[in-house]
């Protein structure tokens, strides 16, 4: 009889509890109904891993993710998972964050509220403590976000800011315009690549991971993933002014074209190997945890039905934010026509623009030169509707010249407070110039539902609240540009035919607007 009872606590103990056999299928339901219902969120986001290196470590973090949890297979044995209703405001929470997110096309937000879901899919399925026993692999989730690309703009500047000063305290002298220098054997750029973005989101992410295995304190977790942040940065500028010391002292023969970024890897994946191994050196040793002993008493707990009806009700709560985007998605179907831009005084020149902006898949743009007189300007219209992860008009993306494959290059941004329709604007200007010496000055905007932004991010917020409104999701980009440097005739030409051409294009965009 003994030995009957001992084999049949065995059997049981290698296998699942019965009250985590009546929860996972419940778990697993709800997971595939939350990427079912937004999967083009998750196809967008696997995508982003496919189109960029920077996140293509998002492969792997499920995969991760995995692994913690069995790590913790005993601990989580322990648990009596049991549906949480408490969680279920917080799914109401993502699910409009979502929405938001979607109606202004933010993929960074919508994206993390996807995540966000699938992540409270435990405790409102399994319950509060089976989920704060999991807290940090579910965490360890919101990785799979490429989310970044908004640190770019202030990385570069901080990486061409050391590169010339640790240039100059060489001996090497260097002229500067803004991310572009010159020194005495040829001219560098620095570019989105050497922004050290890829290299700051690959040592936090395995800095944190480390962190959590290596440490037992939360002090010391938090500590070396402060370090996970700093250290990069830093190895990035170094990286910078190394290679541009070295192709310098060579006479550009080596640490040129591709091989610079090979020795960046290498110098990056040396510094994270030594930052690594030094904070091995405080390594906590694991505490033994004791091997829970399984209940062989009659189950109690939840019924399979209380899972399943959890289930349910996590579908009420998720799945409406998606057919509201879909109904919102079909107020915009109508084709975009902008008409002709006539402004009195001036007259369409044939000569080609110095560029043209690079924005992408616009639904309708205008492309002119205009001349009155001596001065001649620029205008580049491009208008958005139905707009969606790939295409629109307010993105990191879209710029006015790319920073590699043009020949001209940005000195600098800031932004200039105009007179738009006898109202004051603020408005970003741009100052570019090529090989040759030639500057152009730019004057970029937004028109969203009438109204007049020049902030990204105000620009999807707009949207995101006309969208809501239920008006569509229209809106457009006007750069007006023309040669010459800031404060001077440049930017007089362009305040002129800013005040002559503005009422026509208002015009334009509203008969562009009304035509849905």
């Amino acid at each position: 009889m003994k030995r009957d009872l001992a084999l049949t606590a065995l059997k049981v103990e290698a296998g699942l509890p019965v009250a985590w056999r009546r929860a996972l299928p419940p778990l697993a339901c709800a997971l595939l109904a939350v990427i079912v219902t937004y999967f083009a969120t998750a196809r967008e986001m696997v995508g982003t891993w496919e189109r960029t290196e920077t996140y293509a470590h998002g492969f792997v973090i499920v995969p991760i993710f995995a692994w913690l949890v069995w790590r913790m297979r005993d601990r989580l044995r322990a648990c009596s998972p049991r549906p949480s209703w408490s969680v279920l405001p917080l799914f109401v929470v993502a699910g409009f964050a979502w929405l938001l997110g979607a109606f202004g096309a933010v993929n960074a937000l919508a994206q993390t509220a996807f995540v966000a879901m699938l992540v409270l899919c435990a405790p409102a399925i399994l319950g509060l403590s089976t989920a704060r026993a999991m807290m940090f692999p579910l965490g360890f989730l919101f990785f799979a976000v490429p989310i970044g690309d908004f640190l770019l703009p202030f990385l570069m500047e901080r990486t061409a800011d050391f590169a010339i000063v640790a240039l100059r305290l060489s001996g090497v002298p260097v002229y500067r315009e803004g991310l572009n220098f010159a020194i005495p054997s040829g001219r560098w750029s620095v570019v989105e690549a050497c922004g050290g973005v890829r290299y700051l989101i690959a040592s936090l992410m395995t800095g944190t991971l480390f962190a959590y295995i290596t440490y037992r304190s939360n002090w010391r977790r938090l500590g070396f993933i402060a370090v996970a942040i700093v250290v990069p940065i830093v190895a990035n500028w170094l990286r910078a002014y190394m290679i541009v010391m070295l192709a310098h002292l060579t006479n550009n023969a080596i640490a040129t074209g591709a091989d610079h970024l090979v020795y960046g890897w290498i110098f990056f994946g040396v510094v994270m190997l030594a930052t690594f191994w030094i904070g091995s050196r405080w390594q906590e040793p694991a505490v033994a945890r004791p091997v829970a002993m399984l209940d062989l008493a009659p189950a109690r707990g939840p019924t399979p039905a209380t899972f399943w009806l959890a289930v349910a009700a996590l579908l009420v709560v998720t799945v409406p934010w998606r057919v509201l985007d879909v109904a919102a998605q079909r107020q915009n179907t109508a084709a975009v026509t902008l008409p002709a831009l006539d402004v009195p005084g001036w007259s369409q020149d044939a000569s080609a623009p110095p560029f043209v902006p690079e924005f992408s898949t616009p639904s309708a743009s205008v492309q002119r030169v205009m001349r009155s007189g001596s001065d001649t300007v620029a205008v580049y219209i491009a208008y958005y509707r139905n707009q969606d992860a790939q295409r629109k008009v307010a993105s990191s993306k879209n710029v006015l010249v790319p920073s590699i494959g043009s020949e001209w290059m940005r000195v600098a941004t800031t932004g200039r407070t105009i007179d738009i329709g006898g109202s004051k604007h603020r408005v970003v200007a741009e100052e570019l110039r090529n090989a040759r010496g030639d500057a152009v000055v730019a004057w970029q905007w937004y028109w969203i539902d009438g109204a007049i932004v020049s902030s990204n991010t105000i620009a999807k917020a707009r949207t995101a609240w006309e969208r809501l409104r239920g008006r569509g999701d229209d809106g457009a980009v006007i750069v007006v540009y023309t040669r010459g440097g800031p404060g001077g005739g440049g930017e007089e030409t362009l305040a002129r035919y800013v005040h002559d051409a503005w009422p026509r294009i208002v015009a334009m965009l509203e008969a562009a607007r009304s035509s849905q």
